[in-house]
């Protein structure tokens, strides 16, 4: 059974029910998996999972949130070679900049991402709630 976790920074609560729909695709796929809020987790934690999914919205001019959850990602980044790593977040405007400007960054530090990242426009549908539970399972 994998050791999995889902950290995410919500401001509004749509990242967070996206973050609670991948901790229930890993579940549902026999993980033991976690869920933290960005301030809860520390970069040290991350030695003690086999998979991370990270979910932050596009803040301000398409960027992840930089009071908690940038610094804690960048702190991160170093353990996450060898892991299975996956993105999601929600965004309110623009195209979705931020998530390929956040998939870039994954690759330049040597992070391969396990499954295609999830964005979604405001609050997840549907079809985003899915999209979710199926990245969930690609890291369990």
């Amino acid at each position: 059974m994998s050791k999995t976790a889902v950290v995410f920074w919500s401001g509004t609560g749509n990242t967070e029910e996206m973050a609670n729909a991948v901790l229930e695709g890993m579940k549902e796929n026999g993980a033991n998996a976690s869920i933290y809020s960005a301030d809860a987790f520390q970069a040290g934690d991350v030695e003690g999972y086999d998979a991370i999914a990270f979910g932050c919205p596009a803040m301000g001019a398409e960027v992840l949130e930089e009071d908690e959850f940038q610094p804690l990602f960048d702190e991160c980044k170093s353990a996450l070679a060898g892991k299975k790593v996956a993105l999601f977040g929600s965004y309110g405007w623009g195209d979705g900049e931020w998530m390929r400007n956040w998939e870039d960054d994954c690759k330049e530090a040597g992070i391969e991402l396990a499954c295609d990242s999830v964005v979604c426009n405001d609050a997840p549908d549907e079809d985003a709630i899915t999209a979710c539970k199926e990245l969930g399972a690609a890291l369990a």
